[in-house]
């Protein structure tokens, strides 16, 4: 058995697989996000690992005892701040807050030139400017840096272990020599000392030495991914050219390059992929299933049975700007936020509902663009993530990206799938016998109707933007 665990922003998913590759059993666990202050988003790592803890046992115990190798995948961006003791010194500060805006002033140039990025305040390098500023006892006390899978390592196996895939979101690394950049570093006030040992995500990182999940001591962990990197691993897209969409808390299209190809003038983020001698590019917003979750709450009811009355809604005048922690691609405003435009004294819940998904594909489609303006044409996209449940939600999609879909088979496990698939890796399978396409069960069309209206939702942003950018100061 190959066990697979995904530490995502909403949960914690772990998956077993046979010796074949087969999904033998599954399970998750909730989690909660943190906003103490507007723009904040943190996390207590404790509750990630009592979460995990509570996937993994919720697996049968006897296919536990048979686990073979384990793979992590993880939220990307999250800073973790760690005393010499390797004790947590403050929450954890999420890849969706915006509160190190400011900061990303001094890193941008250096940025871009190096790891190949803009900086955005999401990104975990800014938030340690923020931290040296704003909280400079826990700075001068911060000894080590570790992103929110790799503290799951730390706790799994004693070893501060990072891969590229994840490691490329921090700004730290140089993403096309694929190793950690003194420059960017000491523009953080860090050194390579702060910094975990890098593998390959395929590679052996560590050996389980923690007995809380109930699988034998010794067993190698793989490198991993970032939960991106791991869900393409999951779908197969290893190949340069592939690409698929992610409906997950965030927004994500995702395409795999046989070398680096940053555009940070667009926006598009250019990371290493977990794979060595592979990277990829990726357009992220950073609401997407967190939008209609964050609906679901603020209109009353169950996000299923919002979901259900979007399905039965009549198309109406209401518009949604998705923007509720800020934008990534393609607007890098950490100050744009979401609205409800076009409300009448008639309009329903449903339909309330039904721009949350609508406005999540516009703005997706927005970032296709931005994608495909140096890099061509993405003819086909594949669909996962957990709102790719929803068949309204993957139509609207189609529509708004004029591209097909491909829907596949168990389509939220894909980044818990791509950890254990690098376990297998780790243990010695070929790659190309593990990284296979899972199966596709249909496909989605466009369906031109269902795009109307684009054109008057990509002006609202800009007529928007002046009062977003005054109402947050």
């Amino acid at each position: 058995m190959f066990l697979g665990v995904d530490l995502g922003t909403s949960a914690v998913k772990a998956v077993l697989l046979d010796a074949a590759g087969g999904l033998a059993a599954q399970a998750s666990a909730p989690l909660a996000v943190s906003r103490p202050q507007p723009r904040w988003s943190e996390q207590d790592p404790e509750d990630w690992w009592r979460a995990a803890t509570l996937a993994v046992l919720a697996l049968p115990e006897a296919l536990r005892a048979r686990v073979m190798a384990v793979g992590l995948s993880g939220q990307m961006h999250g800073a973790v701040l760690l005393d010499g003791q390797d004790r947590v010194l403050r929450p954890a500060i999420l890849w969706n807050d915006g509160r190190a805006a400011a900061e990303c002033a001094a890193l941008n140039a250096a940025a871009r030139r190096i790891a190949g990025n803009r900086a955005m305040p999401g990104f975990t390098a800014p938030k340690l400017l923020w931290a040296r500023a704003r909280e400079p006892g826990v700075f001068a006390a911060t000894r080590r840096v570790l992103l929110p899978k790799d503290w799951l390592r730390l706790r799994l196996t004693g070893e501060a272990v990072s891969e590229m895939s994840d490691a490329a979101g921090t700004l730290w690394l140089d993403v096309a020599a694929r190793d950690w950049s003194e420059e960017m570093l000491a523009l953080t006030g860090l050194s390579r000392a702060a910094m975990p040992r890098l593998v390959e995500g395929s590679a052996v990182s560590a050996r389980v030495t923690a007995e809380d999940w109930g699988i034998p001591r010794g067993v190698p962990v793989a490198g991993g991914a970032g939960d991106n990197a791991a869900g393409a691993v999951g779908l197969g897209c290893v190949t340069p050219g592939e690409a698929f969409v992610s409906l997950g808390t965030s927004g994500v299209i995702f395409v795999a390059d046989a070398t680096p190809r940053p555009d940070p003038a667009r926006t598009v983020h250019a990371f290493c992929h977990a794979l060595p001698g592979l990277w990829h590019r990726m357009a992220v917003i950073l609401s997407a299933g967190g939008a209609l979750a964050w609906a679901a709450t603020v209109l009353g009811a169950e996000e299923a049975v919002l979901a259900a009355e979007a399905e039965a809604a009549a198309p109406s005048r209401v518009l949604f700007l998705p923007y509720l922690a800020g934008e990534r691609t393609p607007h890098d405003d950490a100050a744009a936020c979401g609205t409800w435009f076009g409300l009448e004294a008639g309009t329903t819940r449903g339909q309330m509902a039904r721009a949350v998904m609508q406005g999540v594909a516009f703005a997706l489609a927005d970032g296709l663009a931005a994608l495909e303006a140096e890099g061509g044409r993405i003819p086909r996209l594949s669909l996962i993530g957990g709102g790719a449940r929803s068949t309204l939600w993957a139509r609207l999609l189609a529509a708004a990206l004029d591209r097909p879909l491909d829907l596949v088979a168990d389509p939220g496990v894909g980044p818990a799938l791509g950890a254990a698939r690098l376990a297998m890796i780790a243990a010695g399978a070929e790659v190309r016998a593990v990284c296979t396409r899972p199966p596709v069960t249909g496909e989605v069309l466009p369906e031109p109707a269902l795009a109307e209206g684009r054109d008057a939702w990509r002006r609202l942003y800009p007529l928007l933007r002046p009062l977003m950018q005054e109402t947050a100061r």
